[in-house]
């Protein structure tokens, strides 16, 4: 009998079992997909010669973290590589916000464009290094984190104290506006807010958006030499070599629970495995409590909230094969791994309404990578290995554009929509579907086929929105990785910090059961019940209430 289960092999789920076997723990993670990864995973399925990244690709959180760096996954092999900028943002006029891998670079472009805002730009990285270390510890390290906010709130008045703090919790068009004269600086903000499903208008915007502005501005937005699987063998190897399994093609259909305690789970096949310590959810909230943890075991006042979790918004994503480089008439976007592309902050607040309404919109905000520039061993010398993904409504009321779009995401709905993000490309790139060799198109359902915790499309574990973060998330009063029953944590991007690939609501959790342990005299009634591996169990939950 393992001491923990964990379903599934996503970073989080990757991440808490290697901490688990690290404290000696028998660990087995049960994963419903064929392989490993979640939505960290790269293929050559838009043509046998470009890698590309299905689902994430750049990863400046993994970079920040401290759970991924006490891993120490280069001993796994695991090598990063970096585009010769970070970001750019295209503006109509064929002037660029360039976000550059130096401060110093970063804020020359910006006071080339406007006088004065390179000192802006450099005034909000000094504020980053004050308090960017305490950050990061508290976003990850379990709710609440005591001693970083203790930290940060001493950094905080020396900063600037009320001021400062206002100033994170302002909509990113304000923030961008009282801190930047010029486009350039507020579209580097407002595009990394969006990032999230935060619209410039959304109170807190502007304090993620300048998050995400220096993280990469500290960072990077770095990717794994070889394609995003490259992270996933890591954490598999790791975990391997310390005794851990990971078993692909196993669906878990139901957490066991006996006297208020999850003692194992079910698979799609009828094994019951037990765990004789813990069982980590890397699944989204939704699905543990509503398909996976039989009602009686929950309170209702938990059943209640969760029909009020919002998903964050749903996604659609194309992939592209390119025979060269993307013909940008902003010439700085063709050295950047990311590109945002929209009119200016406006487009950016007509493109968040536009899904508010039930809309698709009709010229999508993209956020465009180019793998190869970022990791020439992507594609063939002098090609591209490209993608751009955009936010689409989970229920669509109507189309914005000329299509008909209505949400069934059929193979006519995909194409159209594919070819109205190709048409957006187009605007900042005249030549770019000359170049196209082969593409795959991503509508939310197939994404949710790839990895169910991408609901719908949502890529975030829920709304990076204020009402659903910290204690709020994924309920209220909730933020941290315990559930109602004893033994069971939840380990995915529905629990605190949230989305992102960090591995931190994977370490949460595995701290969370290496506290509690399991009684020990509980682990021979718990074989007696589960009987040998592979046995079915009765058909309410396998082993009784």
């Amino acid at each position: 009998m393992p001491d923990a289960v964990v379903i599934g092999a996503g970073p989080n789920g990757l991440v808490a079992a290697n901490l688990l076997a690290d404290a000696g723990w028998s660990v087995e993670v049960l994963e419903a997909q064929p392989e490993p990864g979640g939505a960290v995973r790269s293929d050559r399925g838009v043509h046998p010669d470009y890698v590309s990244d299905v689902c994430s690709s750049f990863y400046p959180l993994a970079a920040a973290s401290p759970v991924l760096a006490d891993l120490e996954l280069h001993r796994e092999g695991l090598r990063w590589a970096h585009a010769p900028r970070v970001l750019a943002h295209p503006m109509r006029d064929g002037r660029c916000a360039v976000l550059e891998r130096r401060r110093a670079d970063t804020a020359a472009g910006l006071d080339a464009l406007e006088p004065g805002d390179g000192d802006s730009w450099l005034g909000l990285h000094d504020v980053w290094t004050r308090l960017g270390p305490d950050i990061v510890e508290a976003l990850f390290t379990p709710f609440p984190p005591v001693r970083s906010v203790a930290r940060l709130a001493v950094r905080l008045r020396a900063a600037g104290g009320l001021r400062l703090a206002r100033s994170l919790v302002l909509p990113v068009r304000r923030l961008g506006d009282e801190e930047f004269s010029g486009e350039a600086g507020k579209l580097l903000l407002a595009g990394n807010a969006l990032h999230a499903d935060l619209a410039p208008e959304a109170a807190g915007s502007g304090g993620f958006g300048w998050l995400m502005s220096m993280l990469g501005q500290s960072y990077g937005f770095p990717v794994p030499v070889g394609g995003a699987s490259a992270l996933t063998r890591a954490l598999v190897g790791r975990l391997e070599r310390r005794g851990g399994a990971v078993r692909c093609g196993e669906r878990v259909t139901r957490v066991l629970v006996r006297q208020g305690r999850a003692v194992g789970v079910r698979t799609a096949g009828g094994e019951e495995v037990p765990a004789s310590r813990a069982v980590i959810a890397d699944v989204s909230a939704p699905a543990l409590y509503e398909e996976l943890v039989e009602s009686r075991h929950l309170p209702a006042r938990l059943s209640a909230d969760l029909r009020r979790f919002q998903w964050d918004f749903a996604t659609f994503k194309v992939d592209w094969a390119l025979d060269g480089p993307v013909p940008w008439t902003a010439h700085e976007a063709s050295g950047a791994g990311t590109v945002h592309l929209a009119d200016g902050v406006n487009g950016l607040t007509r493109f968040a309404a536009q899904i508010s309404m039930g809309q698709v919109p009709d010229r999508p905000f993209l956020l465009f990578g180019q793998m190869t520039t970022a990791d020439p061993t992507r594609s063939p010398a002098g090609t591209e290995s490209a993608w751009a993904y955009t936010h689409v409504p989970h229920r669509v009321g109507g189309d914005a554009g000329d299509d008909g779009l209505t949400g069934r995401w059929d193979r006519r709905e995909r194409e159209a929509m594919g070819d109205r993000v190709e048409a957006e490309v187009e605007r900042w790139a005249p030549g770019f579907r000359s170049r196209i060799v082969a593409r795959r198109l991503l509508a939310p359902p197939a994404l949710q086929d790839l990895d169910a915790n991408l609901r719908g499309g949502a890529i975030n574990g829920g709304t990076t929105s204020m009402h659903q973060q910290l204690v709020f998330r994924p309920t209220p009063g909730t933020g941290r990785p315990e559930t109602p029953v004893k033994g069971l944590y939840l380990a995915s991007a529905s629990a605190h910090p949230g989305g992102g690939v960090h591995g931190a609501p994977g370490a949460n959790a595995a701290h969370a059961a290496l506290r509690a342990g399991f009684p020990r005299d509980l682990i021979g009634r718990t074989q007696r019940a589960l009987g040998r591996r592979g046995g079915r169990g009765a058909p309410d939950d396998g082993i009784g209430a």
